[in-house]
């Protein structure tokens, strides 16, 4: 382990490999962690500090400002196998060169799975289509932070693509922590019902709005949803998740995902991971969410690094 990382930091992440090390497994694979170019991460940063709208107006302490480098060798050390570089536009003309960032940081990092973003903007078909080619494993769209209308018909050939090409798209558009104009379930409905084949992971369980999401992801086969920060004490005291729902979470274990938003967490990765284990949902349920279901959807072989090189549309299209 490098010397960069704090003591503290190694006991954590001995702990969290004690986790899936119980489980029985290779290590973790998180759809939900946030690398983007470090003007951009440090805006992203300065806006929770200064308590953002977008942040619900709660105090967000980021527990993992280290150097980029430093953040993906500590999820290397927390032993996950694949991570993503969700990274995202909020005006036009900004996908592009974030894509073009992406592609390089990939290429650059063991364990990222190429993440490409989008905008409604004209040509975002093509763009979309452009990062497919290139390579690009998964897609991140955030409707809340974009403001934009995710049903809107600049998307509609891009929704298209993505959908044919089987690449799944980790979009946040539930109403936390912060309602936007297009956020919620109708808008996303909306597009699901014109592309019911889209693998749409919908980020954060779809806080609030938990149960019409759950809806979405029972009705569509390829809809599913990641963790990230559900069940944590930081969400659960804000918009904590109905226990009336615990039996459709474990009915839908095939298509939960572990995600956990780092490095932008006010707590300790573990404690996301602790989070899950406290549902009580038992260990097969747990061996899916943190391993076995992300690495069916990205085609993940064994201890594959996810280093974004494979290309082509069949990327993590399986079945």
């Amino acid at each position: 382990m490098s010397h960069h990382l704090t003591e503290s930091v190694r006991a954590e992440a001995a702990d969290v490999r004690r986790f899936w090390e119980g489980l029985g497994l290779p290590g973790l694979v998180d759809v939900h962690t946030h690398f983007m170019p470090e003007r951009v991460l440090r805006k992203v940063w300065a806006y929770f500090d200064a308590l953002g709208p977008l942040t619900g107006g709660v105090e967000w302490p980021i527990t993992y400002r280290q150097e980029e480098r430093e953040r993906a060798e500590l999820l290397r050390e927390f032993g996950v196998v694949a991570f993503t570089a969700m990274l995202y536009p909020h005006k036009p003309g900004m996908a592009r060169w974030l894509n073009d960032w992406a592609v390089d940081f990939a290429r650059r990092t063991p364990g990222c799975l190429h993440t490409s973003t989008l905008f409604p903007e004209p040509g975002a078909e093509g763009l979309v289509r452009d990062a497919v080619e290139a390579g690009a494993r998964v897609f991140k769209v955030h409707v809340q932070v974009g403001a934009y209308d995710p049903a809107d018909t600049l998307l509609d050939g891009a929704w298209g693509v993505l959908a044919e090409a089987g690449v799944p798209v980790v979009i946040h558009c539930g109403s936390g922590p912060a309602p936007g104009k297009y956020t919620g379930p109708e808008p996303i409905a909306r597009v699901l019902a014109r592309h019911p084949r889209l693998r749409l992971v919908v980020a954060h369980l779809g806080m609030p709005e938990y149960e019409d999401f759950l809806d979405l992801a029972e009705r569509y086969p390829e809809v599913r949803l990641d963790t990230t920060m559900a069940f944590t004490d930081f969400a659960e005291r804000m918009v904590p998740f109905p226990r009336r729902a615990l039996p459709r979470l474990a009915g839908l274990g095939d298509r939960i995902l572990l995600g956990t938003d780092f490095p932008n967490i006010p707590y300790p990765y573990l404690h996301q991971l602790q989070a899950l284990e406290r549902l009580g949902l038992g260990p097969a349920w747990l061996r899916a969410v943190c391993h076995d279901n992300a690495a069916r959807l990205f085609g993940l072989r064994g201890n594959e690094s996810g280093n974004g090189n494979g290309r082509g549309r069949g990327n993590g299209a399986v079945g």
